[in-house]
């Protein structure tokens, strides 16, 4: 992974108590904060492939399959706005640390859980643990790097890390839970979580010594509203795979989900303190960025949900087989990350984020044109690696535009907003485009057409993106690109 702490590091600015850590901490600092961020995402994606293991041993029904599968995800989207202004009111390394000592308390259990219930409470504490790290990450991070050009930098770097971890969640347990039991996948949280919570005090920043009356407020109904909004309206969308739209499973948390949410932005209108203030996600910039995870998100995971069913399915490769196949996909996108900071410093934000869209669009295309016997070589591996370098390019220039002269003060609300768009992307995309894939009578001509609408919505960003000020991207690129 390319970290933007090694020439870089020399020209920055930084205040004192940056200047204090030499560059080679600050560049401990940063891969500590990624290896946190890639493996609360690898933990969303850790349980996925061991599913049908999970159910024989549990003996568990369709119903309580999908209770352990969501149980990490809705608490992980749906605290994340609060998780972002907790981190802002009451400071980054300290909620970091809250969190993760959460997650990892959670992730030890989770790993010995003799039962079910015992299981599935694990996860959802999981997931606390995780929308209280992932908004602090971003606030530690813009303590770390207080010039906003340099930030700029690290966000360029940042955008691909958590699809980084999901992918690896998806392929090392395809591959090791042939082997040892599905337990031993939380040893990575257990082991990322205790190394972060050594180093916190000695190599992280301190946080900056804002007084009470400087830091935003709380808005605790606001967040029950979003929490629960978020949340029903999520299990909704996934349970809608498993159920028609006429099951009271689906129709009754989605419809109450949505009223929800529009009762809280109703509330933000009134309150003193709102949990996601007037105008913080509509600035041209700021929305563009938050798209663009929304769609890579929703791109990774149609890839992933779809190979995976027509390998498995429709093919009868193995699930180890069907693992090892994305290897592809994850060296490309390791290789796509260390190069996209370097493409956004040399061509600046916009061209990087509308060639990744354009990119994404023709491997998306490629892969609508699968059908029942489609070559690996010829047709899924040439479209695995454009989306994988495309997706890359997306992630890179949206984390940049979603944090665009972010102020310290709203570090945390910004991180809890970008992780909200990567967290909703596999929800709602996916079910957007399996719903066009259900438009056709055969299920390889519906992955063909899910593929097809999915780059032709990435063209459209692209499009979109391109037409963004050159100049607004003049924190990382020289300016005037």
């Amino acid at each position: 992974m390319y970290f933007p702490l090694r020439d870089e590091l020399e020209g920055m600015n930084m205040n004192d108590d940056i200047k204090r850590h030499s560059p080679q901490q600050i560049r401990s600092a940063f891969t500590i904060l990624a290896f946190v961020q890639a493996t609360l995402i690898f933990t969303i994606a850790l349980i996925i492939v061991p599913l049908p293991k999970i159910a024989s041993e549990f003996s568990l029904s369709s119903a309580n399959l999908l209770l352990v599968q969501v149980a990490y995800g809705l608490p992980f989207s749906g605290l994340l706005l609060f998780g972002g202004r907790l981190a802002d009111r009451f400071r980054g390394r300290q909620m970091l640390v809250t969190g993760l000592i959460i997650f990892g308390a959670a992730s030890v259990l989770a790993a010995i859980a003799p039962n079910f219930e015992m299981l599935v409470s694990m996860r959802f504490s999981q997931g606390v643990g995780a929308a209280l790290t992932a908004p602090a990450l971003m606030a530690v991070l813009r303590t770390l790097f207080p010039n906003p050009a340099d930030f700029g930098k690290a966000m360029a770097v940042w955008g691909g890390v958590p699809f980084l971890g999901a992918i690896i969640g998806f392929i090392l347990p395809g591959i090791l839970t042939n082997w040892i039991s599905w337990r031993w996948m939380f040893v990575v949280p257990v082991l990322v979580t205790a190394v972060a919570i050594a180093v916190a005090r000695p190599l992280l920043p301190a946080d900056d010594n804002r007084t009470s009356a400087n830091r935003p407020g709380l808005d605790p109904l606001g967040a029950v509203l979003v929490t629960l909004g978020i949340s029903l309206t999520s299990y909704g969308l996934i349970a809608s795979g498993d159920y028609t739209w006429s099951s009271s499973t689906v129709y009754v948390p989605f419809i109450v989900g949505i009223v929800l949410l529009i009762v809280f932005l109703i509330v933000e209108r009134k309150v003193r303190y709102p949990l996601l203030p007037p105008g913080f996600i509509t600035e041209p910039r700021r929305i563009t960025g938050l798209i663009g995870m929304f769609l890579a998100a929703a791109g990774s995971m149609l890839i992933e949900y779809v190979l995976t069913l027509y390998l498995q399915q429709i093919r009868g490769w193995s699930s180890l087989a069907t693992a090892v196949s994305f290897l592809p996909f994850a060296v490309t996108m390791i290789v796509a990350n260390q190069i996209s900071a370097p493409l956004i410093a040399r061509f600046g934000v916009v061209r990087v984020l509308s060639a990744g869209g354009l990119v994404t669009a023709v491997g998306l295309g490629l892969l609508a044109w699968i059908s029942r016997d489609s070559a690996y070589a010829a047709i899924l591996l040439p479209g695995q690696i454009l989306l994988a370098a495309g997706i890359s390019l997306v992630l890179s220039g949206s984390a940049v535009q979603s944090t665009a002269n972010v102020e310290q003060h709203q570090a945390g609300l910004a991180g809890g907003v970008m992780n909200m768009a990567m967290e909703l992307g596999p929800t709602v995309g996916l079910t957007v485009l399996m719903a066009v894939a259900a438009t056709q009578p055969y299920a390889v001509q519906g992955y063909a057409w899910a593929f097809g609408a999915a780059g032709v919505l990435f063209i459209l960003f692209a499009i979109v993106a391109s037409m963004l000020p050159r100049k607004s991207a003049g924190h990382v690129s020289q300016p005037g690109r």
